[in-house]
């Protein structure tokens, strides 16, 4: 094919020298085939000569390749190849029957570690793994023996890309075909124009799991993480922060990429800063205009920085947060020059819009749950008696979503000749109504109680109470049931009655024996306001006997019977390390496995075979605290001669669990330590955590990673106890058989 050379077109710039390339054959051959001279200097264009730079013909590089010399190229392949090598979009040309490989920088870029080997080579032997995938080497192939062209827009592709490895990645391709024709018509290749959309497409894909994770959120701090994950991680952004009205000022959180956060971490409250309503941080400024900021080079927060993170940050977005009902800004920052596109604007626009309805449904959530919660707090006792034979615990956890009061209660008070009352009902609903009548049936059992103890007694005067209310509200639908008892160390015995409740548990350990766990024989008798008798049964209750009372929500659970539900949480309880009633409640509330909409209450008794000693603390809301709780529980427990193993370990876990109140709760926590010859027994309780809803598991405590661990290895039982006033923290360290601790 002669014609003139003119000018002639150079091979993609940058080329790496033939060692560069693992296993590649040295030498000016595999130079040339690889697209540079063999003095490993780059080739550029030359518009008049054709030759490159260094002087060294482009000739030589082009007669390694299908295409052979220079003259003998055809005019329109001299155009496709200008075309191809100086077009900006990552473009080829599959050239003769081979279908070899001739393609620019956009196109090397595009396939990463194949070049420069792909360069020249058939397209069947450079995309061999893909070749047998629809759209790829069927319709490059019909393109060139029909020359009808083909367009396939945003098809998924695994391309692998690691050279030496087995990791391919799934690219989003637009992807072009077309023939091309010499002067007398006939098809001597095929131009290929690919662009890859992986990016917006993941990043819109992303948006869709954002929604998805929003639509599950109920606190501000849910939305806040959800929200904060999805800019880190979509954007690929060094930092991100999120911000909303509190009340006169402004409060925020942020993300910093490369913070040690663990999947502990992630879950508990997040740790807001405070602005002041006239702050000149961007995103107060974006949150009070309701106006988006972009900065593309600069030190956007340089004149508000609070670290050294801020300072960096050269690059930032700021997309307001409005809603009727709140206000608030999301940003995304990014330590180099970043100039935003039309897309990522809209993107960030789009998150920030379903960032901002998720927040306000949040904020709905905590005022309506706050209601509540005030609600519960005052249905339930402040606190547990405390008797020098008997102690004492309870459990409440929230069903449904915990914005609603609840109809479960409890309640424990001492009675004349060193007696206990004990009692956990159950009233059937979760609003308002159910949480009324709960606090009136539990109010009128002390007041029977404290005139009258007997259970027969008082539980007919609260089935008078429930019809006569049920009466006056016209309301016949009145479900309440409770099981009530009286507990006499002195004598050893307890007696109980039930108004269709399920019958207690009682746990037993004899010396020498396993322990067991039985439900008691007493007889359910009808739920209040129904009318009839409720037997009374007298039962054995001696030292180192646990009874447990506990709500149908403790063993209900959705397509599973009743009866196994029972079996399980006896087993659970017989089961458990000791009889301590704080570990019992504990083991109870997780015994049956699946999720419950029904609340779930447990009280524990535990007849102790020796007194125990308690000491409490007060740890103020300051960064000392821990260090303080440190030197007085070493200096209580080394008073009380216990051993120096156990006093180490409890310190250990202590310091953990009121850092973790510290970080966590922010405000002034009670650290509580109860000795008896078995076992110590230590508890942190905060007065709350910053919006925290759903009460922290036993499976989310963390101290910045490293609490969770700690405590598993150093204690022999450990739990959280959720109330409606905060969270309790608790560990239990068993002492070592033989060792007089606890006695002296």
């Amino acid at each position: 094919m002669p014609g003139s050379v003119g000018r002639v077109p150079a091979p993609p710039s940058r080329w790496p020298g033939p060692s560069s390339t693992p296993g590649s054959t040295a030498g000016p051959e595999a130079a040339a085939r690889a697209g540079e001279p063999t003095t490993g200097e780059p080739t550029t264009r030359e518009p008049t000569t054709g030759a490159p730079a260094t002087g060294r013909p482009a000739e030589a590089v082009w007669a390694q390749t299908p295409l052979g010399p220079v003259e003998q190229w055809a005019p329109a392949l001299r155009s496709v190849l200008d075309l191809v090598l100086s077009a900006p979009v990552p473009m080829a040309l599959a050239f003769g029957d081979e279908l070899a490989l001739i393609y620019n920088d956009g196109f090397a870029e595009l396939i990463r570690d194949r070049h420069p080997a792909a360069f020249g080579r058939p397209a069947a032997e450079v995309f061999a793994e893909a070749w047998e995938l629809a759209g790829v080497g069927e319709e490059i192939e019909r393109v060139y023996r029909t020359g009808i062209p083909y367009l396939e827009r945003e098809g998924a592709l695994p391309v692998g890309r690691v050279r030496g490895s087995d990791q391919v990645d799934q690219v989003v391709l637009t992807r072009s075909y077309s023939a091309v024709r010499d002067e007398h018509g006939q098809i001597i290749g095929l131009l290929m124009v690919i662009v890859e959309t992986t990016q917006v497409t993941r990043r819109l894909q992303s948006l869709s799991e954002l929604a998805v994770a929003l639509s599950g959120t109920l606190t501000l701090d849910d939305v806040a993480r959800s929200a904060l994950r999805y800019a880190l991680a979509s954007f690929d952004a060094d930092q991100v922060g999120i911000a909303v009205d509190d009340g006169a000022d402004w409060r925020a959180v942020r993300r910093v990429r490369g913070e040690l956060l663990d999947e502990a971490d992630e879950r508990l409250p997040p740790l807001w800063r405070s602005f002041p309503a006239d702050s000149a941080a961007p995103l107060v400024v974006a949150a009070a205009t309701a106006a988006p900021r972009f900065w593309a080079d600069g030190r956007p927060l340089l004149p508000t920085a609070i670290d050294r993170h801020d300072e960096k940050i050269r690059a930032l977005a700021v997309l307001p947060l409005r809603t009727p009902s709140l206000g608030g800004a999301l940003a995304i920052g990014y330590r180099t020059a970043h100039p935003w596109s039309p897309a990522e604007r809209a993107l960030l626009t789009a998150g920030a819009e379903l960032v901002a309805q998720a927040a306000e449904r949040a904020r709905r959530f905590e005022n309506q749950h706050g209601t509540a919660q005030l609600l519960q707090r005052s249905m339930l006792p402040e606190q547990l008696p405390d008797l020098p034979r008997l102690r004492l615990a309870a459990r409440y956890d929230a069903g449904v979503d915990g914005n609603a009061a609840g109809g479960d209660f409890y309640d424990a008070f001492p009675l004349s000749g060193g007696r206990l009352a004990v009692v956990l009902g159950d009233v059937a609903g979760h609003d308002v109504h159910a949480a009324a009548l709960m606090g009136q049936v539990r109010a009128a059992l002390r007041a029977l109680a404290l005139s009258d103890p007997d259970p027969a007694a008082v539980l007919s005067g609260l089935d008078r109470l429930v019809g006569s209310l049920g009466t006056e509200a016209r309301r016949d639908e009145l479900f309440v049931t409770v099981v009530y008892g009286v507990v006499e160390p002195a004598t050893g015995l307890m007696t109980l009655a039930s108004a269709g409740h399920p019958a207690p548990l009682l746990r037993q350990a004899p010396a020498g024996v396993p322990p067991t766990a039985r439900y008691l024989d007493v007889p359910p008798g009808a739920p209040l306001g129904l009318g009839g008798n409720r037997p009374t049964s007298t039962v054995p209750f001696v030292p180192g006997d646990t009874l447990l009372l506990f709500s149908d929500g403790v063993v209900e659970r959705r397509q599973q019977s009743l009866s196994a539900g029972f079996a399980t949480l006896a087993e659970a309880i017989a089961g458990a390390s000791s009889g301590d009633p704080r570990t019992l409640c504990a083991v109870a509330s997780r015994a049956v496995p699946g999720p419950t909409e029904d609340d779930a209450a447990v009280l524990a008794v535990e007849h102790a075979l020796t007194p125990s000693r308690s000491a409490s603390l007060e740890m103020p809301a300051e960064p000392t605290a821990p260090g303080r709780v440190r030197q007085w529980l070493t200096a209580q427990l080394t008073s009380w001669r216990v051993p120096e193993s156990v006093i180490g370990a409890a310190v250990l876990c202590t310091s953990e669990l009121t850092t973790n109140a510290l970080l966590h709760a922010g405000t002034a926590a009670q650290v509580e330590i109860d000795l008896s010859p078995e076992r110590l027994l230590v508890s942190v309780a905060d007065q709350g955590t910053r919006g925290t809803v759903t009460p922290t598991r036993a499976d989310t405590l963390s101290s910045r990673g490293r609490g969770l661990g700690l405590i598993e290895q150093l204690s022999d039982a450990w739990g959280t106890d959720p109330t409606v006033r905060g969270s309790t923290v608790w560990f239990e360290i068993l002492i070592p058989e033989g060792d007089p601790s606890g006695n002296g």
